[in-house]
């Protein structure tokens, strides 16, 4: 879907009516890193598996009613919303944790709220229920959001995986009361909250806190990614790799287009990332390189550099070569 802007606070309320995932982003113009996360989701509306998720543009100073009453203290901030519940916030210009939460709740609504075409194939509860404990490797069922817990034990329990650098998903109960009340009897456990690994109980925070004194809990769960893994991961994804605003199809820059004609001549296979949906690869990579602009070209896990020096590589005659790791 489009991205939508919204001037006044009936408008707000008016949209907030309508079905599915609704993402609002409270910006601000002066603020200059609002209008990079407005280049985040308008990629993000483009995706496929966004494709029914509604992104909104407030500007937080106009709508002061509707800042408040979200308790808008800064911009950007960023709200995930489903009939008028907030199931996720994300605070500041992360555009990794943004696209994460939006392309995980995507998927989560399509299963939640089908939609009136769908709703003669909504599967029975028990299948709905499976659906969603192994929509993700590691799954907490709690009470709000990691970011907002909304009990004590889900705080807790959040803690308590955060300590152990434990990469999850969550999904809250208070949005759903069939999914609250189905998974006590489809679990046969009558407490929140609840973990699942790889489509298993493994219980609540009792038994956490028990796996955790005994050493089990942390070799069991899934452990998020290292942010120099990752960027050696995608680093060395293709012998030729590209580090961009934009892609080969739609550069986002100047510097970026002007790359891209130059490879393109070349005839050479290549791949790009997209820097402007992920600020965590768009910095790391920055601090990883000691390369401070962009685009980056890398051959072969090897940082070839920025635009000039590809330019110096094509009027001396080594690029080719270079670019094939010769």
């Amino acid at each position: 879907m489009s991205v939508t802007k919204i001037a006044t606070n009936q408008e707000f309320t008016e949209f907030l009516k309508k079905d599915g995932l609704i993402v609002v982003h409270f910006m601000a113009e002066w603020a200059a890193q609002c209008g990079q996360m407005n280049d985040v989701i308008a990629e993000l509306s483009k995706q496929p598996e966004c494709k029914d998720v509604r992104f909104v543009i407030v500007h937080a100073e106009d709508l002061s009613e509707v800042s408040l009453k979200y308790k808008i203290a800064a911009v950007p901030t960023f709200l995930l919303l489903l009939n008028g519940n907030i199931l996720e916030r994300v605070d500041g210009a992360n555009s990794a944790d943004l696209t994460s939460k939006v392309k995980t709740q995507a998927a989560r609504a399509s299963l939640i709220s089908p939609g009136p075409a769908a709703s003669a194939s909504l599967p029975d509860l028990n299948t709905h229920l499976k659906q969603l404990i192994n929509s993700s490797k590691c799954i907490l069922f709690m009470k709000g959001t990691p970011d907002t817990p909304r009990c004590g034990f889900s705080r807790t329990t959040v803690d308590l995986l955060n300590k152990h650098e434990a990469e999850y998903s969550s999904f809250d109960i208070l949005s759903d009361e069939e999914v609250r009340q189905g998974l006590k009897s489809y679990s046969n456990w009558p407490t929140y909250p609840q973990l699942y690994i790889d489509g298993e109980l493994i219980g609540g925070l009792d038994i956490l806190r028990e796996m955790d004194s005994s050493g089990e809990l942390s070799s069991m769960l899934p452990k998020k990614q290292k942010l120099e893994d990752r960027l050696k991961m995608l680093i060395n994804k293709a012998p030729l790799m590209v580090f961009m605003k934009g892609n080969q199809e739609a550069p986002r820059c100047g510097f970026s287009k002007t790359m891209i004609g130059i490879l393109n001549d070349t005839g050479l296979p290549y791949e790009t990332f997209d820097i402007l949906t992920d600020e965590e690869v768009r910095q790391g990579l920055k601090t990883f390189s000691n390369w401070p602009t962009y685009p980056q070209v890398y051959v072969k896990g090897e940082l070839v550099g920025g635009l000039d020096i590809i330019k110096e590589l094509q009027t001396s005659g080594e690029l080719m070569a270079t670019l094939k790791g010769d």
